[in-house]
Order: structure tokens, then sequence, then C-alpha cells
């Protein structure tokens, strides 16, 4: 999906409907999705029972529990909260306060140019300072910054950061920053020419206690192979779900450090972004943690260039969960002071359960059923797919007709992608997930690359 330089309508409608607190929301979608829960557990009595005489009843209820009861449950309360999200509109779509964008930099000479453009050609009325972090480059990543600040109408000022990490990169930027809000970029990601238009946007208007409002991304290099045709349906349709559904309870859980919006005060409060191998998550933690929220904005987008070989998609996604880990090491979810962010991190207690029953009982229960053995993998398995498509299906939607039309953008033709996503995609997920838990529980090198 390549970003087009065209800015949107300046008029996005939404039909008044009547309000639902979240509070409401939040019981109503659990209340649905316990019943869920009542109904696949007697549907399941035959299964767990042919199952006990092989594992016995509590192994039983660990393995099905993982397969089917607490995914179709939360399957259930993500369905139920989309359907009843509604995005709140715009006090002003057209905001003017300067801001300051962050970008740190290893070894970009391919890309910097072309990313800086992207941000030169931003619709926004406000002023964009621009700050780049040069984090040891040892390419041509300084001569093409020097080209940006001479080709560019763009207030361009570079930084050099001699220590490695990317957290040192952006904390020496946070110094330098000046203007209330501050907004992290990759090196490599593009922006559509309204993305920090309505990133900042979605910051005034909402409430004095959001602190940083994460925008939306997208695959930009899905054409390359069919593990990038993979992600881009992971990019438009899961991780959007999660994040819609985050947003809508205030608590997103990662402010990606790919794209997203700060109060600089509040970064700063907390000490800015930690030395943690998922920095832009156990920051967003720290936020939460005191008191702030965390919004998500589906219309400020941007692309990225995800994974084209396993080797890096693995480093990629194991970092994520270790990231997480790190996360949950140290802040408690029930530390958290919101109801909602408690649930929502407490979520993530029960991540690894879910991806060890996967790999290690639903995979090999998968080759068994091959052979005609139906012990874990059977036809009751196959009552998890129609939540889980009817979720996709309504975020489709969303995505096609509030996002996609709002931002000129076409959703392009990707049925082979979308297959192999549905069928295969959690069968890579899941095992990676586990190598990355494993990776932390016993504190391996740390792989960016």
């Amino acid at each position: 999906m390549q970003p087009r330089l065209t800015p949107v309508d300046p008029f996005i409608t939404s039909r008044r409907k009547k309000y639902i607190s979240i509070n409401k929301k939040f019981v109503f979608s659990h209340l649905i999705s316990a019943l869920w829960l009542v109904f696949s557990i007697f549907l399941s009595l035959p299964w767990l029972k042919d199952l006990s005489e092989i594992f016995t009843l509590p192994v039983s209820i660990l393995i099905i529990g993982g397969i089917a009861y607490v995914p179709g449950y939360m399957n259930a309360f993500l369905v139920m909260s989309l359907l009843l999200d509604r995005q709140p509109v715009f006090k002003n779509q057209y905001p003017d306060k300067e801001v300051t964008l962050l970008v740190a930099a290893y070894n970009e000479e391919k890309s910097i140019f072309q990313t800086l453009s992207y941000v030169a050609n931003q619709d926004y009325h406000g002023k964009i300072k621009v700050i780049v972090i040069d984090n040891r480059s040892t390419d041509n990543t300084y001569i093409e910054l020097v080209r940006a600040q001479k080709e560019l109408k763009l207030e361009i000022r570079v930084l050099k950061e001699s220590r490695p990490g990317k957290f040192h990169a952006l904390n020496k930027g946070l110094h330098h920053v000046t203007t209330e809000y501050v907004i992290t970029l990759d090196a490599d990601t593009l922006l559509h020419p309204s993305a920090v238009r309505f990133l900042v946007a979605r910051m005034e208007s909402s409430p004095e206690e959001v602190c940083a409002v994460a925008g939306s991304m997208l695959v930009r290099n899905s054409r390359e192979n069919i593990l990038t045709k993979i992600q881009e349906w992971d990019y438009y349709l899961g991780i959007a779900s999660i994040k819609r559904l985050q947003g809508l309870y205030q608590g997103t859980l990662v402010a990606q450090g790919a794209f997203s919006l700060y109060k600089a005060d509040a970064v700063r409060q907390v000490n800015g972004w930690p030395d943690a191998i998922g920095e832009d998550i156990v920051l967003t933690w720290r936020l939460l943690q005191k008191g702030w929220k965390v919004y998500y904005e589906p219309l400020a987008a941007a692309f990225t260039d995800v994974p084209a070989n396993l080797s890096h998609f693995t480093k990629q996604r194991s970092r994520w969960a270790r990231g997480m880990i790190e996360g949950l090491n140290e802040i408690k979810p029930w530390n958290q002071p919101q109801i909602y962010t408690k649930y929502l991190t407490g979520v993530n207690l029960i991540m690894p359960y879910l991806d060890m029953v996967y790999t290690f009982f639903w995979i090999p229960g998968l080759v068994l059923a091959f052979f005609g053995y139906f012990w874990i993998v059977g036809p009751m398995t196959l009552f998890v797919l129609p939540l889980t498509i009817l979720s996709y299906g309504i975020l489709y939607l969303y995505q096609k007709q509030y996002v996609f039309k709002n931002l000129n953008l076409k959703v392009r033709k990707n049925i082979t992608g979308f297959m192999a996503f549905i069928l295969f995609y959690q069968m890579i997920m899941s095992p990676i997930s586990v190598w990355g838990y494993f990776q932390e529980l016993f504190k391996l090198q740390r792989v960016w690359d």
C-alpha cells in the first residue's frame, strides 16, 4: 500500500448516534463473551471427555482452554467492542500547534531522505521541527541528511549519539525538544500527507489526561513475497483491531516508536525511553501507571517496510514478545491505576499460556488430524473460526469505509495473503513468540536487526 501524496477531504462526517458510556460497553461486551464461553464449554463436553482419557481432566481443560475457551472469549469481547466503538469527531481538523519530530537513524542512507521528504509534504498548518539523531551510522546517512537540509523545505537539525541503542538516541533528541508535543518516527517509515495533522488533531480533541496518541501502521512492501502479503493483513486487520479495542478503553498498550505523538513533559516525567528491547512498550506502560491515558488514531497513517524473510521476521516478533515480558516484569497489571488498563495489561499475562498451548499442542494436534487422530484438533475447533472471520469482517469494513476512503486510499486485492493469514499465520507467530519468552527468561543477547 503505497502512500498517495494527496491530502484528504477536509470534511469527515460522522452520523450522530446514541452515546453509550465506556463502562456500559465494557460490561456488555464481557457479558456477551461470558455467554459465548458457556456455550462453547457446553459444546465441548464430548471433546473434553475424549481428551481426558488421554491426558487427564485437568490437563485436558488446560489444552482446550488454550485452544478454544480463552481465544473464543477474547474474540467475542473484541467483536462486541468493535461493534460498539464510535470514534469521536475532531474538534478541529486543522490544528496549528508547533510540534517536534524525532527520528533515530542508524545506517539509513537508503531511506532517510525519502522519509523526510514525506514529512516535508505534510498538510499540517503548524510548524514541524525535525530532529534527526545519527546513532553511530557508518554509511552515508549523514550525507543524505545534509542533502535533505539543503533540498527540502523543512527545518532539520542533526544530532550525533555515540552510545548504541535507539533509546539513547531518542533521549538525546528529547533534551532538545522545546515544543509541547513530540512525535517519534522510524527512519524507514513514510507518512500519509495528513498523518501529522490527524495525530495532533486527535490529541487536541482528547481529554487533558491523554498523554500520547498512537498512529496507524500499514505495510508498504506487501507485494514483495508471500510473507509480506500475510503481514499486510496482520497490520490492516489484526494489529489495527487490537489498537482500536485498546483505544476504546483508553489504554492503547503500545504507542509505537515507529509513529506516535507524546506530550513531551509526560515522557520526561517517566525519565524518557528506557533501556529495554521493547522501549516503546515499557514507556507506554510507565505512562499508563502514572494515570495518563493513551489513545489511537486510525486516520494518522504511516507506511513501513515489514520483514521480507523469515529470519528477520522471527527477530522482530520475538523482540516484541520479549518487550511484552519486560513490561510485565516492571509494571504488574494490578499496579495500573485504571480498571481498563488493569484488564488490558492483564490479558498479556495469559498470552504465553496461549502461545505455548498453540505451539506444543495445537500444531502437533493438527499433524495428528491428518492421520485421522482428532484428539486435539477436530470439528470442535472450527467453532473458533466464525468469530475470527466476523471480527476481521467488521474491521475490514471499518478500515475500508472510515479509514481508507477518507485517506483517498484503496484496499489492494490480496486474496492469497488473506487466506494464508487466516490459515497459517498463527502457526508461525506462536512458536516465534514462545522463542521470545524463552529469550527473555534466560536473558539471552538482545538482537534488534
